[in-house]
């Protein structure tokens, strides 16, 4: 049933509209509000799938009541009721945010197109914003154990926020797809999500890579180049291995942090970014500070949210559905057949020292699906998953 409040000072009018929308369809539930500050009150304590509002009004003015409502709960269509010398104001706050506006006295048809087209909107709106919030089956998190809850209820705690987050583990424990977790599930998730490996990149090309250069900046500079900030503006950047940075570079990220401007190489003007930073390391970041090779202050400013993603033999339970998960994955890829593993299989896998955790299990998995048996049995597992 969807929920309407009619904010509006004349008695009569607010009868009348009460009554149309009531007397259109048993799905409206309508309420009302002699003044803005009580609809402004009834907003704040429930939700409402739309609001008509008049403009002029005593206490506070539909102007001023738009503006609250877009502050408070910024998806509820709001339609606007003018008088015939409203009209101006009326279109004006459309630029604000309205959804549409109607004459007075309302002319029936074109009251109920509105509200029927409001709230679709509405739907679509909420609709659009739950299918971005689920997170993509490319990065799902797979298993239930203790510790891997205890990771997703601190995502969807910090998600909402723009707290810079930094995450630790070992190799292959999937520190990625906690990332991509944040971003896909943040305000950001329409924004871009740029991924660096700062392993990958030579100490000589990070700044470039990260803040861009201009044309002659260094050998090889042959025209101006945006970087991975700048692509990253609304988004999120995802600096992995960033334990790996060079001193330069972390200075640089610093400031970027600090002031959220950077500079290309080559230049001396400043670009502003609005950029949330997402990093994760492999290494102990407290034994690189000490032994000179990561700034203190760095850290400080990316650990604001620690999160560490236990290694795969912590966390055995997981074993038998990442299992079936990798498997039915693989198969489909594949374009073969899936096939099942027998229990005492899957012990034997639960059994194993996972030194390349997720990543190695996976490689493992896609070889018995490959190689085993229509059943995948303990001794298959014992000829194709040895070291």
């Amino acid at each position: 049933m969807s929920k309407i409040l009619v904010i509006e000072d004349e008695a009569a009018i607010r009868r009348v509209l009460v009554k149309i929308l009531s007397e259109e369809s048993d799905k409206y539930q309508v309420e009302e509000a002699e003044d803005g500050l009580i609809g402004i009150e009834k907003i704040k304590n429930d939700d409402y799938d739309l609001v008509l509002c008049d403009i002029k009004m005593p206490k506070m003015d539909g102007v001023e009541v738009l503006e609250a409502i877009k502050k408070i709960k910024p998806e509820i269509p709001i339609v606007m009721i003018s008088g015939h010398g409203d009209l101006d104001t009326a279109v004006n706050t459309m630029r604000l945010g309205a959804f549409d506006y109607i004459s007075k006295p309302p002319d029936l048809n074109r009251l109920l197109n509105t509200v029927r087209n409001a709230l679709d909107r509405k739907e679509l709106v909420v609709e659009n914003k739950l299918l971005k919030r689920k997170v993509s089956k490319k990065y799902e998190m797979i298993g239930e154990s203790k510790a891997i809850l205890k990771i997703k209820e601190m995502i969807d705690k910090v998600a909402q926020t723009d707290a810079r987050v930094l995450i630790t583990g070992s190799n292959g424990t999937g520190k990625e797809l906690v990332a991509h977790w944040l971003h896909q599930k943040s305000q950001r998730a329409n924004g871009p999500m740029i991924e660096v490996n700062c392993a990958a990149i030579p100490s000589e090309l990070i700044e470039s890579e990260l803040f861009g250069h201009l044309k002659g900046a260094f050998t090889g500079a042959n025209k101006d180049r945006a970087g991975k900030f700048e692509a990253a503006n609304g988004g999120t950047i995802f600096l992995d291995e960033i334990g790996d940075m060079s001193l330069p570079a972390q200075a640089k990220v610093l400031r970027a942090l600090q002031e959220n401007k950077i500079q290309r190489v080559g230049s001396d003007k400043d670009i502003k970014v609005d950029v949330r930073i997402i990093a994760a390391t492999n290494k102990n970041l407290q034994k690189e500070i000490e032994n000179g090779k990561f700034r203190e202050d760095l850290y400080h400013r990316l650990a604001v949210i620690l999160i560490d993603v236990p290694a795969l033999n912590k966390r055995r339970e997981d074993i038998p559905v990442l299992i079936n998960y990798f498997s039915n994955k693989i198969a489909s890829e594949q374009g073969i057949a899936n096939k099942t593993f027998s229990n005492k299989a899957i012990k034997l896998l639960q059994e194993y020292d996972w030194t390349g955790n997720i990543r190695e299990l996976r490689n493992v998995i896609e070889r018995l699906i490959i190689l085993g048996g229509k059943e995948v049995s303990e001794s298959d597992v014992k000829l194709f998953a040895s070291k």
